[in-house]
């Protein structure tokens, strides 16, 4: 018998996918959230030390860009619990799944802004270094290549067509 013979997919409801679906979102995002919530955590102490008051305009408006970002991917990382929350017991599971996989999505390219963000602020308070754009593109190549190109290559290698 080959593989393609063996594999028949799941037998279940679409009740019963989207309770998994659900299932696996959730451990998903609670990664996810756990880190951008330490992350906003600690942007929002750094305007309360003294060195804030000594950063350039630019550094500034770096920092509150950083916040903002990390405040919207924190609402969109949180929005699924949400969702679930005012939805559950309404017959709607499949469409909230739908729903909270998107703000998951939105969320973690906010988080991705948030964190290159954060790293520019970071290297060129520390550094005032020439280097700083490429070190945070490479950074950001990195995050892209992890977290989008290699799920997708992924996804089109190994996806039954």
């Amino acid at each position: 018998m080959t593989d393609a013979e063996r594999r028949t997919g799941r037998d279940e409801t679409a009740e019963e996918r989207a309770d998994r679906k659900w299932g696996e979102l959730i451990q998903e995002v609670r990664v996810a959230q756990t880190g951008v919530q330490i992350l906003f955590g600690f942007l929002l102490t750094v305007v309360f030390t003294p060195k804030y008051t000594q950063l350039g305009h630019v550094e500034q408006v770096i920092y509150i860009v950083t916040v903002v970002l990390g405040a919207c991917a924190t609402g969109a990382l949180i929005g699924p619990v949400s969702l679930h929350r005012l939805v559950s017991g309404q017959r709607v599971k499949p469409q909230a799944v739908r729903l909270a996989s998107r703000l998951t999505f939105v969320g973690l390219l906010l988080l991705l802004a948030t964190m290159v963000s954060s790293l520019l602020l970071v290297l060129r308070v520390a550094t005032h270094n020439a280097l700083v754009p490429w070190l945070v593109g490479a950074v950001l190549l990195w995050y892209l290549a992890c977290w989008y190109a290699l799920p997708l290559w992924a996804r089109y290698r190994h996806a039954d067509r």
